[in-house]
This record gives C-alpha cells, sequence and structure tokens, in this order.
C-alpha cells in the first residue's frame, strides 16, 4: 500500500469578500479510506472540496492531492479523480449512454459505457432522455459519470440527499463496493447514519474549522455523554438490594421493578458487574439493550448545533 497521503491539507483557508469560509484546517487521506467530513450548511464543507477538486482556488495554505497542487495542476488533476457534486443537471434530452461517452471523451482512460450502466443499474435507461429519469436514476448516473474515467480517487459531496431511504441504500452499497475496489472516498454527508456506516474516519467541521477528527468509534467515546443500559426481567428486581455498579452514574428501576435503566461512563464493566449480580440473585433475565452515545450527540455537545441545521 502506498504510504503517502492520497490527499495531505495544511493550514488551508477560503475567504470570500470578508467572509472566512475555511479557517486554516489540516488533515490527510490516506489510500483506500472512506473519509467523511461532517458539518451543517455554511461549515465551510463544499468549499474544502471544491478547493481538492481544482474547482475553486484557495486563499491560503497547501493541499496536495493524489500528489498534484489542485491549483497549479488542474487538468492533470482532473483526469484522474471522480466528482460527485451536490446536484448535477444534464440537458433535458439527453441521453443516458450519450451522456456517458461525453463525459468519457473529456479523460485520457474511460471504461466502457456499457460495463457502468450495467452495474448501476441502468443498462435499461441507456436510450432514455434524462429529464425522464426518477431522483435515484439520476444520482445513479451522476455516480456512473463520477467513474466514467476509472479514478482512484472519489469526491462525493453529499450523494444522498433528498433521496428516498431505499436509493440511499442503494447509494451505500456503491459506496461500500468502491471501498471493496481500494478506491479512496471523500464524502461529505448530513446523515450521521451514513457517516457512522461507510466511514474509517470523520472530521467534524463547524464554522471553517475541524473540531474533532478521528474514527466513529473513537469520536463516540471522546463523549461527555454515558451510556444507557436497559436491563428487563421475568420477575421484579427489589430496589432495597440494587447494588452501587461500578462507573454507574445513575440507577432507575420501572414501578413494577422489572425494569432496569442504568447510565454509565464505562458500560462493558458496569454491564458485566450486572450481569453477575442478576446471575446471583437468580433472576431470569428477558431482554437488554445497550446504546452508547452517537455522533449525533458528539456532534452536538462540540457545536452547539444539529447536523442538519
Amino acid at each position: 500500500m502506498n504510504t503517502q497521503p492520497v490527499i495531505a491539507v495544511q493550514s488551508l483557508k477560503k475567504t470570500y469578500d470578508k467572509v472566512e469560509a475555511v479557517k486554516g484546517i489540516d488533515f490527510q487521506v490516506a489510500e483506500g479510506e472512506v473519509f467523511g467530513l461532517l458539518g451543517p450548511n455554511g461549515a465551510g464543507k463544499t468549499s474544502t472540496i471544491e478547493i481538492l477538486e481544482g474547482l475553486r482556488p484557495r486563499t491560503g495554505g497547501n493541499a496536495t492531492v493524489l500528489g498534484f497542487d489542485p491549483d497549479r495542476q488542474k487538468q492533470q488533476l482532473k483526469d484522474r479523480i471522480g466528482v460527485c457534486l451536490q446536484a448535477t443537471n444534464l440537458p433535458a434530452k439527453m441521453r443516458v449512454q450519450e451522456a456517458l461517452e461525453l463525459f468519457g471523451s473529456f479523460y485520457t482512460r474511460s471504461i466502457s459505457s456499457e460495463q457502468l450502466l450495467k452495474r448501476l443499474q441502468l443498462w435499461e435507461k441507456r436510450a432514455a432522455f434524462y429529464e425522464t429519469l426518477s431522483g435515484g436514476q439520476k444520482q445513479r448516473l451522476a455516480l456512473a459519470l463520477a467513474l466514467v474515467n476509472d479514478p482512484q480517487l472519489l469526491f462525493l459531496d453529499e450523494p444522498t440527499t433528498g433521496l428516498d431511504p431505499q436509493i440511499r441504500l442503494e447509494i451505500h452499497g456503491l459506496i461500500e463496493e468502491m471501498k471493496s475496489e481500494k478506491r479512496t472516498v471523500v464524502l461529505t454527508t448530513h446523515y450521521i447514519e451514513e457517516a457512522e456506516r461507510l466511514c474509517d474516519r470523520v472530521a467534524i467541521i463547524d464554522e471553517g474549522k475541524i473540531v474533532a477528527m478521528g474514527t466513529p468509534r473513537e469520536l463516540q467515546q471522546q463523549s461527555k455523554g454515558q451510556s444507557r443500559i436497559d436491563i428487563i426481567c421475568g420477575q421484579p428486581m427489589n430496589a432495597a438490594t440494587l447494588p452501587q455498579w461500578p462507573d454507574a452514574v445513575e440507577s432507575k428501576l420501572s414501578e413494577d421493578g422489572k425494569s432496569l435503566t442504568v447510565h454509565s461512563s464505562r458500560p462493558a464493566r458496569t454491564l458485566f458487574e450486572i450481569m453477575k449480580w442478576l446471575d446471583q440473585q437468580g433472576m431470569q433475565l428477558e431482554d437488554v439493550h445497550l446504546k452508547r452515545p452517537t455522533l449525533e450527540d458528539v456532534f452536538v455537545e462540540l457545536t452547539g448545533k444539529r447536523l442538519r441545521d
């Protein structure tokens, strides 16, 4: 595996008139990694992505993408990357296969349109006009256009926004395929569950700065919030005999005594002790559920905002 980062960003800045959209951010993306940028509208995600794609000049700092400077080596870079923008609009009367063949002609290498259309379940629509496609079909075509030059690096800017859940799952499957092919993917998203499912690492960006970065699990573990353990037993537990569980912040028993909720800073250890105690008491366990802080919880803690604000 290549030890050089596919993307390296140092002190990256972008200013529009007097507005600082990106305020000196640093990150690297490794080969074969799915790297997510999470943030509310106006956080600086799209400006960052467009600088790395060679679509906008940076105001300050340094950036290399596949070894190229996106400001100075735009053509070499664009030949090697795939880009799926937030919105892709083609002429209404352009046919699906015609669009792929046109885009393929822009690059020094391209995959056959037949191969791509079959892979993205668009072969039956190859002769259809763009205006007749559904929202999901248009997004799959946008992904096909991003893959037409067989890129090793893909930029996907909110690829599932506005799509229904079934189409979103289809797109997730395609991104997971790209990951299995060792392509590097940079993804911006409004959907926390999308980042948790797809991303190897995530950078949370707010007001032009990266406020946290790591794997989804690492970021969840940084949360000040406690995990919640829910226990349901077949017979009532006696509140008077409940011990003080290790690392438990709060314990609460339901009125009928059959449901126990425990908030813990170290849930694995606490859960082990609860299980041991239930066994000693001869209690019949019916259900157990552990809920850890989500990326959404971490995001709100760090920014004071919901992701879709």
